[in-house]
């Protein structure tokens, strides 16, 4: 499912009054605000549905994939998900 489909998906669960515009706003102020609590708290926990984590990587050394040359690469923060116990029994 692409932004586009969970915006009609949304849209639909809304009922037939709610518009594609409203939907789709509301669809990219609930994903700013996981973004925004991610940054700020450095997780956010959906009761049902899993956990946004900040996750840190550390520096280590690779290869460039055109060289095979060894390279170090920086440590840098990514972004984890964890689902819920009770997402993970709906699949």
């Amino acid at each position: 499912m692409n932004k586009a489909e969970l915006v009609e998906s949304v849209q639909k669960a809304l009922g037939k009054e709610t518009t594609k515009r409203a939907a789709e706003e509301s669809v990219k102020a609930v994903l700013e605000s996981i973004a925004k609590g991610v940054k700020k708290d450095k997780k956010v926990q959906l009761i049902g549905f899993g956990t946004f984590e900040v996750k840190k990587r550390s520096a280590r050394m690779g290869r460039n994939p055109k060289t095979g040359e060894a390279m170090k690469i920086k440590a840098s923060k990514t972004v984890g998900f964890k689902a819920s116990s009770t997402l993970k029994g709906s699949l």
